[in-house]
Protein backbone atom coordinates (compact mmCIF):
# COMPACT_ATOMS: atom_id res chain seq x y z
CA UNK A 1 0.00 0.00 0.00
CA UNK A 2 1.60 3.47 -1.14
CA UNK A 3 1.74 6.16 1.59
CA UNK A 4 -0.57 8.40 -0.07
CA UNK A 5 -3.13 5.34 0.38
CA UNK A 6 -2.27 4.18 3.92
CA UNK A 7 -3.17 7.98 5.13
CA UNK A 8 -6.13 8.06 3.78
CA UNK A 9 -6.79 4.70 5.27
CA UNK A 10 -5.83 6.25 8.45
CA UNK A 11 -8.14 9.16 8.17
CA UNK A 12 -11.13 7.39 7.36
CA UNK A 13 -10.31 5.05 10.54
CA UNK A 14 -9.98 8.14 12.62
CA UNK A 15 -13.03 9.54 11.07
CA UNK A 16 -15.64 6.80 11.42
CA UNK A 17 -14.33 6.04 15.13
CA UNK A 18 -15.09 9.82 16.35
CA UNK A 19 -14.46 10.63 19.76
CA UNK A 20 -13.58 6.87 20.72
CA UNK A 21 -9.94 6.93 18.65
CA UNK A 22 -8.28 4.19 17.75
CA UNK A 23 -4.56 2.62 18.82
CA UNK A 24 -1.97 1.92 16.92
CA UNK A 25 -2.77 -1.57 17.18
CA UNK A 26 -6.05 -1.47 16.30
CA UNK A 27 -5.51 0.21 13.10
CA UNK A 28 -2.79 -2.51 12.10
CA UNK A 29 -5.68 -5.39 12.74
CA UNK A 30 -8.08 -3.21 10.60
CA UNK A 31 -5.23 -2.53 7.96
CA UNK A 32 -3.50 -5.99 8.05
CA UNK A 33 -0.36 -3.79 8.37
CA UNK A 34 2.59 -4.21 11.12
CA UNK A 35 2.63 -1.56 14.08
CA UNK A 36 5.31 0.03 13.22
CA UNK A 37 4.28 0.99 9.71
CA UNK A 38 1.29 2.42 11.05
CA UNK A 39 3.44 3.88 14.09
CA UNK A 40 5.28 5.72 11.57
CA UNK A 41 2.36 6.44 9.17
CA UNK A 42 0.62 8.07 11.87
CA UNK A 43 3.41 10.48 12.57
CA UNK A 44 4.26 11.50 9.26
CA UNK A 45 0.28 12.14 8.79
CA UNK A 46 0.47 14.43 11.22
CA UNK A 47 3.91 16.49 10.23
CA UNK A 48 1.64 16.88 6.94
CA UNK A 49 -0.95 18.06 9.35
CA UNK A 50 0.83 20.39 10.80
CA UNK A 51 3.26 21.53 7.60
CA UNK A 52 0.14 22.43 5.71
CA UNK A 53 -1.44 23.86 8.61
CA UNK A 54 -4.78 21.77 8.06
CA UNK A 55 -7.80 22.43 10.03
CA UNK A 56 -7.19 19.37 11.80
CA UNK A 57 -4.64 17.54 13.72
CA UNK A 58 -3.99 13.75 15.07
CA UNK A 59 -3.82 13.91 18.93
CA UNK A 60 -3.06 10.53 21.07
CA UNK A 61 -5.12 10.98 23.93
CA UNK A 62 -4.94 7.80 26.68
CA UNK A 63 -3.22 5.67 23.70
CA UNK A 64 -5.81 6.20 21.18
CA UNK A 65 -5.74 8.68 18.29
CA UNK A 66 -8.23 10.51 17.12
CA UNK A 67 -8.94 13.67 14.73
CA UNK A 68 -9.67 16.89 16.42
CA UNK A 69 -10.20 20.50 15.27
CA UNK A 70 -6.60 23.18 16.17
CA UNK A 71 -7.58 24.71 19.19
CA UNK A 72 -6.48 27.85 17.79
CA UNK A 73 -9.84 28.30 15.68
CA UNK A 74 -11.90 27.57 18.26
CA UNK A 75 -13.01 31.52 18.80
CA UNK A 76 -14.48 30.32 14.80
CA UNK A 77 -16.41 27.32 16.33
CA UNK A 78 -18.12 29.51 19.14
CA UNK A 79 -18.92 31.97 16.27
CA UNK A 80 -20.54 29.48 14.47
CA UNK A 81 -22.58 27.96 17.18
CA UNK A 82 -23.81 31.20 18.41
CA UNK A 83 -24.80 32.64 14.93
CA UNK A 84 -28.87 33.17 13.94
CA UNK A 85 -27.48 29.94 11.03
CA UNK A 86 -27.13 27.91 13.77
CA UNK A 87 -29.93 29.12 16.68
CA UNK A 88 -33.28 27.99 15.24
CA UNK A 89 -34.92 24.78 14.59
CA UNK A 90 -36.95 24.03 11.63
CA UNK A 91 -40.23 22.63 11.66
CA UNK A 92 -39.50 19.14 11.17
CA UNK A 93 -37.12 19.67 13.97
CA UNK A 94 -39.49 20.66 16.39
CA UNK A 95 -41.64 17.71 15.28
CA UNK A 96 -39.25 14.94 16.06
CA UNK A 97 -38.02 16.45 18.98
CA UNK A 98 -41.79 16.62 19.84
CA UNK A 99 -42.04 12.80 19.02
CA UNK A 100 -38.69 11.64 20.54
CA UNK A 101 -39.64 13.41 23.83
CA UNK A 102 -43.04 12.16 24.20
CA UNK A 103 -42.55 8.25 22.64
CA UNK A 104 -38.73 7.61 24.11
CA UNK A 105 -37.06 5.32 23.57
CA UNK A 106 -37.74 5.59 19.76
CA UNK A 107 -36.21 4.11 16.34
CA UNK A 108 -35.82 6.69 13.48
CA UNK A 109 -37.43 4.27 11.46
CA UNK A 110 -40.59 4.54 14.10
CA UNK A 111 -40.22 8.27 13.83
CA UNK A 112 -40.14 8.78 10.05
CA UNK A 113 -43.90 6.02 10.32
CA UNK A 114 -45.19 9.12 12.24
CA UNK A 115 -43.98 11.71 10.49
CA UNK A 116 -45.04 10.43 7.37
CA UNK A 117 -41.52 11.43 5.96
CA UNK A 118 -37.70 10.91 6.27
CA UNK A 119 -36.44 12.44 9.66
CA UNK A 120 -32.52 11.78 9.33
CA UNK A 121 -31.62 15.34 8.92
CA UNK A 122 -34.14 16.53 12.12
CA UNK A 123 -31.99 13.92 14.10
CA UNK A 124 -28.95 14.66 13.01
CA UNK A 125 -29.52 18.58 13.90
CA UNK A 126 -31.32 17.62 16.83
CA UNK A 127 -28.18 15.44 18.04
CA UNK A 128 -25.81 18.30 17.10
CA UNK A 129 -28.00 20.32 19.60
CA UNK A 130 -27.55 18.20 21.85
CA UNK A 131 -31.12 18.12 22.46
CA UNK A 132 -31.37 14.12 21.96
CA UNK A 133 -28.84 11.25 22.13
CA UNK A 134 -28.57 7.29 21.24
CA UNK A 135 -29.97 5.74 24.27
CA UNK A 136 -29.72 2.19 23.72
CA UNK A 137 -30.11 -0.22 20.69
CA UNK A 138 -33.24 -2.04 19.74
CA UNK A 139 -33.10 -6.02 20.04
CA UNK A 140 -34.41 -7.55 16.47
CA UNK A 141 -32.57 -7.30 12.80
CA UNK A 142 -30.23 -4.95 12.32
CA UNK A 143 -30.51 -3.35 16.22
CA UNK A 144 -31.51 -0.12 15.33
CA UNK A 145 -30.56 2.84 17.66
CA UNK A 146 -32.63 3.93 19.75
CA UNK A 147 -33.03 7.77 20.41
CA UNK A 148 -34.15 9.87 23.90
CA UNK A 149 -34.08 13.31 25.10
CA UNK A 150 -30.80 14.55 27.27
CA UNK A 151 -30.08 16.47 30.04
CA UNK A 152 -29.79 19.69 28.34
CA UNK A 153 -33.19 18.73 26.91
CA UNK A 154 -34.38 18.72 29.92
CA UNK A 155 -32.22 21.87 31.84
CA UNK A 156 -33.55 24.12 29.13
CA UNK A 157 -37.07 23.73 29.28
CA UNK A 158 -36.83 23.91 33.28
CA UNK A 159 -37.86 20.01 33.40
CA UNK A 160 -36.68 18.24 36.61
CA UNK A 161 -37.70 14.68 34.70
CA UNK A 162 -39.75 14.03 31.72
CA UNK A 163 -42.98 13.39 33.71
CA UNK A 164 -43.54 16.80 33.81
CA UNK A 165 -43.91 17.50 29.99
CA UNK A 166 -47.49 18.82 29.08
CA UNK A 167 -49.80 15.92 29.17
CA UNK A 168 -51.52 14.70 25.37
CA UNK A 169 -55.03 14.59 25.26
CA UNK A 170 -56.37 11.09 25.95
CA UNK A 171 -57.44 10.52 22.67
CA UNK A 172 -54.75 11.55 20.49
CA UNK A 173 -53.41 9.04 17.72
CA UNK A 174 -49.62 8.75 16.80
CA UNK A 175 -50.15 10.64 13.32
CA UNK A 176 -50.89 13.67 14.77
CA UNK A 177 -48.49 13.38 17.66
CA UNK A 178 -46.13 16.41 16.55
CA UNK A 179 -49.29 18.58 16.56
CA UNK A 180 -50.35 18.32 20.00
CA UNK A 181 -46.93 18.97 21.41
CA UNK A 182 -46.50 21.50 18.62
CA UNK A 183 -47.07 24.62 21.68
CA UNK A 184 -44.57 23.68 23.75
CA UNK A 185 -41.51 23.45 21.26
CA UNK A 186 -42.55 26.92 20.11
CA UNK A 187 -41.22 28.23 23.35
CA UNK A 188 -38.28 26.66 22.07
CA UNK A 189 -37.63 27.89 18.82
CA UNK A 190 -38.49 31.50 20.48
CA UNK A 191 -35.63 31.18 23.05
CA UNK A 192 -33.03 30.14 20.50
CA UNK A 193 -34.25 32.97 17.92
CA UNK A 194 -33.26 35.38 20.97
CA UNK A 195 -30.11 34.16 21.97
Amino acid sequence: MKIQELHGAIEGLLFVVGDEGMTVEDVATVLEIEVHTIQEAILSLQLLYTEQERGLQIVEMAGAFRLTTRPEHAPYFKKLAASPLHSSLSQAALETLAIVAYRQPITRMEIDEIRGVKSDRAIHTLSSKLLIKEVDRAPGPGRPILYGTTKFFLDHFGLNNLDELPPLPENIDEHSLEDEADLFFRKFEETLETE
